[in-house]
Formats: structure tokens, sequence, C-alpha cells
């Protein structure tokens, strides 16, 4: 029995931002171009500071302007081959078609991480900069793609919250059924967005930390891993996975390896002299 109060309204938005012709432009593919685009200005100016005690400068601009390229194709090449591989793989097996068809939705942020993770540690092979001095300065920035990601989902009406009948600020999602649900995709673009942004940059204005390599890499992973942890017990799991071993889902035993290691890296990272 469902209480009393009345359901927030989903803001149903057109999924095309515009349309040209037969040509059409998403907001899902917006939110993956401003976030690339935003995030490289930033790591630009951040790598304009020098980052050693000897004040020389470990990671260029232009060397971060570089890898522009790179970090689209990881993330995108990732991020769908994690989906296809962690989450619906024996759909994809009877449509491979589908595999290419992105702009459906279904991008795995870990296999994105992943594909970036890759990505990096070519690029940085290939110009001979350190490759934990690279990563920390990504990981500062990465937020700000989570975040618009997350608002993409809320805006293409997927990856829902659990039902909370109770909730005021629930809501009625058009492909959630009738229940009022948490709205999990602006919890999780609060946590992993604007919260671990701020973390991320404090951290790095106030001690430091860009001169102990692989300091703020771990602190991206161990704050990310918590917060889609903490995002998931609101989301909705997916309907072809369901809940696993013990009540967790997918997304949270994907982010347990991230913690553990990103704890290990940075205290490593702690203890390094230079």
């Amino acid at each position: 029995m469902f209480a009393t109060l009345p359901a927030i309204a989903f803001p149903v938005i057109d999924p095309v931002a515009f349309a040209i012709g037969p040509f059409t432009v998403r907001w899902y593919a917006l939110a993956y171009i401003v976030g690339l685009i935003a995030g490289w200005q930033m790591a630009m100016r951040i790598a304009k500071k020098p980052t050693d005690p000897d004040l020389t400068q470990t990671v260029t601009p232009q060397q971060i302007d570089g890898f522009l390229v790179w970090a689209t194709v990881g993330v995108v090449v990732g991020g769908r081959l994690g989906y296809v591989l962690f989450y619906n793989l024996e759909m994809y097996l009877r449509n491979p078609i589908e595999i290419f068809e992105v702009w459906h939705g279904g991008m795995s942020f870990h296999g994105g991480m992943l594909g970036v993770i890759i990505a990096m540690f070519v690029y940085c092979r290939a110009i001979q900069t350190p490759f934990l001095a690279f990563t920390d300065i990504i990981a500062c920035v990465t937020p700000i793609g989570l975040f618009f990601g997350r608002i993409a989902n809320f805006v293409n009406d997927e990856l829902w919250g659990r039902v909370a009948p109770d909730l005021p600020w629930a809501m009625v999602f058009p492909t959630g059924g009738p229940e009022p649900r948490h709205p999990s995709q602006l919890y999780q673009a609060g946590m992993e967005g604007i919260l671990l942004f701020l973390l991320l940059n404090l951290v790095r204005w106030n001690s430091g930390a860009l001169q102990k390599h692989g300091l703020l890499s771990g602190l991206f992973l161990v704050g990310y891993g918590v917060a889609r942890i903490v995002g998931e017990l609101f989301r909705q799991p997916d309907a072809q996975i369901g809940f696993l071993a013990g009540g967790m889902t997918m997304g949270q035993l994907l982010s347990l390896p991230m913690v553990l290691f990103g704890l290990g890296l940075m205290w490593w990272a702690s203890r390094r002299t230079s």
C-alpha cells in the first residue's frame, strides 16, 4: 500500500538535443562531449603549474592536449565493451550489431575507466612521461564527465532508482512503471560528480598532493568506489542481472576492487620520496 504523498512528475525531455535534416545530436552524446572538453581544458590548466618540489614540469599542457583523442577512444570503446561484457553479454551475442548503437545508451564506467587507463599507459610510454603523474591530473578532472554522464542518464529516463513510496522527492519515471522511485541518477551525479570533484581538488590545492605521484589517482579510485557502492543502494539493479550474492549489485561488485586498490595506491604514494 503506497503512501498518499504525491510523486514528483518526471520532467520529460526529448533525448534529441537538436536535429538538422537526418542528422540528430542527442543529449547523451553532448554529455560526453562537454565532459571531455571541460576536463581537457581544466587538465591543461593544472599542467601549467609545476608539480615537483624542484619546480620542474612533470606533465606539460601540450602533453595533455595530445591526449584528448586517446581519452575519447578509451572512454567510448572501453565504456561500450565494458557494458557489453559486464552487463548484457548474452543479449549482444544474439544481436551483435547493437554493440555499435551507442546512441541508445549502455556505457559502463568501469569499462571506460579501464579503456582510459590503457590509453594513458600507452600514451605515457610513447611520450616518455611518468604514468602516475599523468593519471593524477586526469583523476582530478574525471568527475566532470561523470557528472554530465549521470545527468544524461536522467534525461534518457534510464538507470532509475528503487521504489520509494514514502519519499517526498520520489519520481515516477515513464519507463519505470507506476511506482515512485528514487531519482538515483541525480544522487550519483552529486556524489560521483560534484562531491568527488571537490574532494580531489581540495586535496590537490591544499596538500601538494601532485608531488606524490599516485596519491590523487588512489583517492579517485577510493572516492568513486565508495560513491558508487552507496549510490547503488538506491538504484534499481539492471533487470537482466538483478541482485548478486549477498544482495550486491554488479556496480558494487566492480567497485570493491577499486576501493582496495586505491587504498593501496594511496598508502604507497604517501611513502614515496619522489
